[in-house]
């Protein structure tokens, strides 16, 4: 019997090249004081704004429409993040506790306090069950949002110094403290790992494909390692960061790495040459905060009062139809 010929293999066309944000399409003047974090909801549609004034924001920052201001917090606000049904939030502030909010009615449902000193950070789980939080008090600490019960579930206390940032995975949790060290416990296999970078560490994050952590450090560099072994991937430098809790992220498509920076601007480079792609003039401040599009190569940046959204060249605004 004849054997069918097997079909002609093709190349696969080239993915198009990754664009980057570069233009600025709109400011927020967000009216809170300064605005110590801004971050994207989920799915991009919508974002938070944390205030020095107490206050925590939501706004459509596509349209430039705030949406609801949320108040309940003694102190300014650090921190924010959306549930993944986008019912919820959850928030952090300098008055030590950490917030669990109604997003449609815009109260309280619970606080929690236990944090010996101001709150960092904040993070739901997937499912939006727990909040995991860190504290300048050296702990990161996880939350029941389903039980009444006051105190947290879990308390993670090796850091030897204060907690500036955390991030979840499917089964992970990811912390970058000022003692300089990342680590990451493994909820799954119940195993902590930990990297030594040798400076204060500001921001922590994992690359999309779960396979590396970027983290930021007050010695003005940013440092790719892999996940699993701790092997420092790259290294990019050039911008500033010496004093402040300042943000790093990564392209939707892990093509680049961004941060922060204390002379106004943002930096991008290229993840896997380490050159850097782009700078981009925010301000004169210090650029306090940065959120990343989950799908598009759009870009949230706060300083002083006002959040910009900078989106790619090639970006059309759309005619507004709604009536």
């Amino acid at each position: 019997m004849p054997v069918p010929a097997s079909p002609m293999a093709f190349p696969l066309p080239r993915p198009p090249r990754a664009e980057l944000p570069q233009r600025r399409v709109r400011t927020l003047e967000c009216g809170q004081g300064a605005v110590r974090a801004v971050r994207f909801n989920v799915d991009g549609n919508y974002c938070l704004t944390c205030g020095s004034d107490k206050t925590l924001k939501l706004w459509n920052p596509h349209k430039g429409t705030a949406l609801r201001s949320y108040q309940g917090h003694g102190y300014e606000v650090l921190d924010a993040a959306g549930s993944f049904d986008n019912s919820h939030l959850c928030s952090c502030g300098a008055d030590k506790t950490v917030a669990l909010w109604d997003v449609a009615t815009g109260q309280v449902l619970r606080k929690y306090r236990g944090h010996a000193g101001k709150v960092n950070c904040v993070q739901f789980n997937e499912e939006a069950s727990i909040i995991v939080s860190g504290s300048i008090d050296s702990t990161v600490r996880c939350w029941d949002c389903r039980s009444r019960r006051p105190d947290p579930v879990q308390v993670l206390d090796e850091a030897k110094d204060g907690v500036s940032s955390v991030k979840l995975s499917s089964h992970e949790i990811l912390s970058g403290s000022v003692d300089g060290h990342i680590r990451r416990y493994d909820l799954r296999a119940g195993q902590l790992y930990c990297d030594y970078v040798g400076s204060p560490i500001t921001s922590v994050c994992f690359s999309k494909d779960g396979q590396c952590t970027l983290a930021a450090s007050l010695d003005s560099t940013l440092r790719l390692l892999d996940k699993d072994t701790g092997e420092l991937l790259g290294e990019y430098k050039g911008h500033r960061s010496t004093t402040y809790r300042l943000d790093c992220v990564l392209s939707e498509q892990d093509t680049h790495v961004g941060c922060a920076s204390e002379d106004g601007q943002v930096y991008f480079w290229d993840l896997v040459e380490g050159s850097l792609a782009r700078s981009l003039p925010v301000g004169r401040a210090v650029v306090q905060s940065l959120s990343f599009h989950p799908t598009l190569p759009c870009l949230l940046a706060a300083t002083e009062g006002q959040v910009q959204l900078w989106r790619e060249d090639s970006f059309q605004e759309q005619a507004d139809t709604e009536m």
